[in-house]
């Protein structure tokens, strides 16, 4: 049985606009996010598995048309802890997507390994909700809208520990970008 949903005055909403915001140019990319597996191809620089997920390390961020800092700045991102899907790496130079798909050149010391999801609800929910306990149950501790930047902590089969705003909890993770479906992490 699912507990009673709490009452208005118990409910914390948590804002894209208190946390930051996105600055982008949209860019002739529109693709589509992979299927997570375990036998993923390996970046040759790091060893590491290609795609994954990182996040902005700093608040300001130049995304670059090609691998060098002589290539023009394509746009900027202001906003920390941005997750970014990286597609591929050049020596210090990582090709990464964000949520929209635009595609571009970061360099890797902006580059940050711990997880970060951006909240995008599904179906015709304005907000996700931030649960108490796995799987949907307990209270719900927090409504998050759409593009708040949650902290990943670990991730299961089908639900997320985040934490955003001060609260912890469990967030369903089709209700998350920046984690693959099939994705499990401590």
């Amino acid at each position: 049985m699912r507990p009673a949903r709490p009452t208005k005055f118990r409910h914390r909403l948590l804002t894209a606009f208190g946390l930051g915001l996105i600055l982008t140019l949209t860019g002739p990319f529109a693709v589509t996010a992979p299927g997570f597996a375990e036998d993923r191809p390996v970046g040759i620089e790091t060893g590491l598995p290609l795609p994954r997920f990182v996040s902005l390390k700093a608040s300001k961020v130049n995304v670059r048309v090609g691998p060098s800092r002589s290539h023009p700045v394509r746009w900027v991102y202001q906003r920390k802890g941005l997750p970014m899907e990286v597609l591929a790496e050049f020596e210090n130079w990582r090709r990464v997507r964000d949520m929209d798909g635009d595609v571009g050149w970061i360099y890797h010391t902006l580059l940050d390994g711990r997880r970060h999801a951006l909240v995008q609800p599904t179906g015709n929910t304005e907000s996700a909700e931030l649960f108490s306990g796995p799987g949907g149950t307990g209270e719900v501790v927090a409504a998050a809208e759409p593009n708040v930047v949650v902290v990943l902590e670990a991730c299961g089969s089908d639900w997320c520990q985040a934490q955003a705003g001060g609260y912890t909890g469990w967030m369903a993770k089709r209700d998350l970008w920046g984690v693959y479906s099939g994705e499990r992490f401590e």
